[in-house]
């Protein structure tokens, strides 16, 4: 008898505690020097619990949360497509949740409360605040997609100008002024160049702000065509008639602008910031070993990294035609014998199971297995309009000397001798004056984009 009543009063408290945890809870993460919110939406529906998940500093709402369980006071929340878990435990007076965020390799605290947070403000000296130009809203439809674009147009004062630029934003869902980390680069880039007298298209990403679609499921061959119906919308405006269309990529989005150069008569120039110019997976191994070696990571730890992460990265590669249950069984194995060369602290508090489907959740997602297998030299090898392409010597997401000279070479294989290339000194991947490098210094720089190198780029685009 006692024993049931035990398991009747165990019943009732997880009930009391599903019930109090239902609604909305607000924290923030603190990745990289920058503050990013999050928003937990929990209903009761059917009898279980569901919830969605808002990043306002990222302008994503409403993501679909894959797993909600409530076992006594402890919470667990789950998106395995994103490789995210949290796990947490709700204090006795209900009004905090505390816990552990995990996202990939990544471990961070993050406390929830019922209290709204407002946005930090940082200090961004370059962030404009007078607009002595032209800006207008506009959309334009992806056909091909189905969906609408929003953008914002600025024209140079008085309306003269002879080049326009389409900003085409790096990986991630991005809005219009590529805003991460607390910084606005594309907005700043805009107001450089609109000043300077060239006109500027930016949009934000399918799915994200104002424009409609779907960001999830898309691979850079989408955004590809998304720029395509840029310059469409562009070509069709009675005052671009007989000015040269540029596209103008960052990371990303210089791997995007190539495969549109090198299809679209249309596009007068290109300029790649940060732009890669060799295979992925040899990207990939070098930014990974190289911003752990910047964040501190043990030596050890870095060369088991590597290890996996190169037989990963090749055997999806070298297996581009293969099914996804195909890349799936392969990867598992992979990872299950990776997890087995880890230490044992390494090991400590990783379940095998969960390491293996959170890192499957990510590289079994179409944009990264599209991203992954892609070679820049195809593209790049076929382009034949003027190319501008700088790095910061300081890069350790795409580094310079790697992809700046597989950029010249593709372009020399291509029989284009129209080429500018230039690393900047003390520059990081943001273009912005740095110390190592490393992503966690994003967010503490004050600068958002290097001036320098800014009007290194308008003056190549004023000599179109």
């Amino acid at each position: 008898m006692n024993k049931i009543i035990v398991v009747f009063l165990l019943s009732i408290s997880n009930l009391i505690n599903a019930q109090s945890i239902l609604g909305d809870w607000n924290g923030a993460l603190e990745v990289q020097g920058t503050q990013l919110r999050l928003v937990f939406h929990i209903i009761k529906d059917d009898g279980r619990l569901k919830a969605t998940m808002d990043s306002p500093d990222q302008g994503a709402n409403g993501i679909s949360v894959e797993k909600v369980v409530m076992e006594g006071k402890e919470l667990t929340i789950e998106m395995s497509n994103i490789g995210m878990k949290y796990t947490a435990t709700l204090n006795d007076e209900k009004t905090i949740i505390e816990g552990t965020f995990k996202q990939g390799s990544m471990s961070l605290p993050l406390k929830m409360t019922r209290e709204k947070i407002e946005k930090k403000e940082l200090a961004r000296p370059q962030e404009p605040k007078i607009f002595d130009y032209s800006r207008e809203e506009v959309k334009f439809v992806n056909l091909k997609g189905g969906h609408e674009l929003a953008g914002t147009l600025t024209t140079p004062v008085g309306g003269k100008f002879e080049q326009i630029v389409v900003l085409i934003t790096g990986s991630g869902p991005q809005d219009r002024n590529e805003e991460l980390m607390g910084h606005k680069p594309f907005l700043v880039l805009s107001d450089h160049f609109t000043k300077k007298g060239i006109a500027v298209l930016r949009y934000d990403d399918r799915g994200v702000a104002k424009s409609t679609g779907n960001f999830k499921g898309a691979t850079s061959r989408d955004f590809a065509d998304d720029v395509n119906a840029a310059i469409s919308f562009l070509r069709n405006r009675k005052e671009m008639t007989g000015k040269k269309i540029g596209l103008c990529g960052h990371s990303e989005g210089g791997m995007i602008a190539p495969i549109v150069a090198s299809e679209n008569d249309d596009v007068d120039f290109i300029v790649l910031l940060a732009g890669p110019g060799i295979k992925i997976p040899e990207l990939m191994m070098l930014q990974t070993d190289k911003i752990s070696k910047a964040e501190g990571i043990d030596i050890n730890l870095r060369k088991t990294n590597a290890k996996i992460t190169k037989q990963v990265f090749n055997f999806m590669y070298d297996n581009s035609k293969m099914s996804t249950n195909g890349l799936r069984k392969g990867l598992t194995n992979i990872l299950s014998e990776g997890f087995n060369m880890l230490s044992a602290q390494e090991r400590e508090g990783k379940n095998r199971e969960e390491f293996i489907e959170g890192q499957l959740g990510m590289m079994l997602d179409e944009w990264f297995l599209y991203f992954i297998q892609f070679d820049p030299v195809y593209y790049l090898s076929k382009v034949k309009c003027p190319v501008l392409a700088i790095n910061g010597e300081l890069d350790l997401q795409v580094t310079s000397k790697e992809n700046l000279e597989g950029i010249k070479n593709s372009l020399i294989k291509a029989g284009n001798s129209n080429l500018t290339i230039k690393e900047f000194k003390g520059l990081n991947h943001l273009f912005q004056k740095a110390e190592s490098g490393a992503p966690s210094e994003y967010g503490k720089i004050e600068e958002t984009f290097n001036e320098e190198a800014m009007k290194f780029v308008s003056d190549w685009i004023l000599g179109m």
